[in-house]
């Protein structure tokens, strides 16, 4: 069983928020006066403090958005992409992608865990940090030698650090570690898809559910999540024939629309046609930017936008709901929802066609 522990409201008891240690303020070397995910830099000393935990690492999950930018810049070079990752780490005290604004998160062994740190965890315990790796102090030891710069997924040895209002959950058993990495590297996705489904549902009108991006691993798990939680149809979008072939295959949507989500026509067209209509809500899990214009347009007046990608362009999406006149709530996946990471594995355990989909994606099977 995933043991998901987090900090209550008030944060840790180390410092108190006055010294500001329970959100991490005293890791800050510049700018002053910044939490450590608007910061340029973060101290990684090692040494931590009473309400602390110190992580030895095992594995780095790099976010699709910042994994993809990073293939791009360097022409798909392996070995550049390995070099920029770790100069970025070195600079910055953490892994912060200075054009997607993006991390990822980790996954590792408790070294030490501070006597007044409020989250549960105990020397030896094999985590995942739920934390953004744009505000976890890193330090990395080994110079990745053990990652081939090919894939989201980084062997790597150093250490982290993580505060009093981080989120971190012990690695479940019956799961190995690359597929429980990147489950939870998306948790957030499956489990706002709930929340805003059930919501709607409760209202009395069960809705129209497009994802774009669905055969991915934040689309698939949004699929499911919005199944079960009582959507009428659910539609997925994906750009390929490849793509649209294993999604049927997955059972996860009752119709596959093909487009390029940065095509705000093409993708409204195909949402219509798959859905008989405007979807009610639509979740945008795509990790390529200019998606925005594209899931509001295939979206009904009144209905809600969810974004997932770290791609997206906030203001464009703003602007672009004004410019169409759309009449429809947005809102911004922040990653965390109470115990997202437990129902995440839920899915991935429950669901044949999630768990088809990341075989697809890894080639190796989650439930090995």
């Amino acid at each position: 069983m995933t043991q998901e522990t987090a900090a209550g409201p008030a944060g840790g008891t180390g410092g108190g928020t006055g010294g500001g240690t329970e959100i991490g303020l005293h890791r800050v070397l510049e700018p002053a006066g910044v939490l450590p995910q608007a910061a340029h830099r973060l101290d990684p000393d090692p040494r931590i403090r009473p309400d602390e935990v110190r992580v030895a690492v095992e594995r780095l999950n790099l976010d699709a958005a910042s994994f993809r930018q990073l293939r791009t810049a360097h022409g798909g070079d392996p070995d550049a992409v390995r070099a920029e990752v770790l100069r970025i780490i070195g600079e910055r005290g953490k892994m912060h992608n200075p054009v997607t604004g993006s991390g990822g998160m980790l996954v590792g062994v408790v070294d030490e865990a501070g006597p007044e740190s409020p989250l549960g965890l105990e020397p030896g315990d094999r985590v995942a940090t739920l934390v953004s790796l744009t505000l976890t102090p890193l330090a990395v030891t080994d110079g990745l030698a053990g990652w081939d710069g090919r894939s989201e997924q980084v062997p790597a040895r150093g250490h982290a650090i993580l505060f009093a209002r981080s989120i971190a959950a012990v690695l479940p058993d019956d799961v190995p570690v690359p597929p429980a990495l990147a489950v939870m590297d998306v948790c957030g996705a499956p489990a706002l898809t709930r929340r805003v489904v059930e919501a709607r549902a409760a209202s009395g009108a069960a809705p129209v559910v497009t994802v774009l991006g669905a055969a991915g691993k934040s689309g698939c798990l949004s699929l499911a999540a919005a199944r079960r939680a009582g959507a009428a149809r659910t539609v997925g979008l994906v750009p390929s024939a490849e793509e649209a072939e294993r999604l049927a295959a997955s059972g996860l949507a009752d119709a596959v629309a093909r487009a390029d989500a940065r095509d705000p026509v093409a993708v409204s067209r195909a949402v219509a046609e798959a859905a008989g209509g405007p979807a009610d809500v639509t979740v945008v899990c795509v990790d390529v930017p200019g998606c925005e214009h594209g899931a509001i347009l295939a979206t009904a007046q009144g209905g809600t936008v969810v974004f997932f990608s770290m791609a997206t362009s906030f203001p464009a999406a703003a602007l672009g709901a004004e410019g169409l006149a759309a009449d429809v709530t947005m809102l911004i996946g922040n990653g965390y929802v109470p115990g997202h990471a437990q129902y995440a594995l839920d899915l991935l355990r429950a669901e044949p066609g999630v768990r088809m989909l990341f075989t697809a994606r890894s080639g190796a099977d989650p439930a090995e």
